[in-house]
């Protein structure tokens, strides 16, 4: 039970993550998941990668070496393809026309961890 935790990203770089992500889906007319679970997930992954690589990696895809990628940067988030076109393979930032998009641009340290938790 206990070992889940471990998985689970620091306070501060998860409230400095969830900041970042209303701000930036404000500033960029997106909108969260539909599910809350999808950006909770999404949130306390990128969260995660910057407490264990000083940046926040795209955690939805598969990477040979995560540190080569951090210094890259392509996949750095808002990664290359959100930047440049509204994409984002995590489903984290939706264009209004996405068939998964809810109405929201906010989401509460509580209701993030509360998601994690279930995980």
């Amino acid at each position: 039970m206990s070992q889940h935790k471990t998985t689970q990203a620091s306070q501060k770089n998860l409230e400095l993550m969830r900041n970042f992500s209303q701000s930036y889906a404000k500033r960029t007319g997106t909108y969260f998941c539909a599910d809350l679970g999808v950006t909770s997930v999404v949130i306390e992954g990128l969260a995660k990668h910057k407490d264990d690589f000083g940046a926040p990696l795209c955690p939805c895809r598969h990477y040979e070496d995560k540190e080569a990628e951090v210094k890259a940067t392509y996949w750095n988030c808002p990664c290359v393809p959100m930047q440049e076109r509204k994409e984002c393979h995590c489903m984290l930032f939706l264009t209004p026309d996405n068939p998964f998009v809810g109405d929201k641009q906010e989401i509460s340290f509580e209701e993030i961890r509360t998601e994690t938790d279930k995980y």
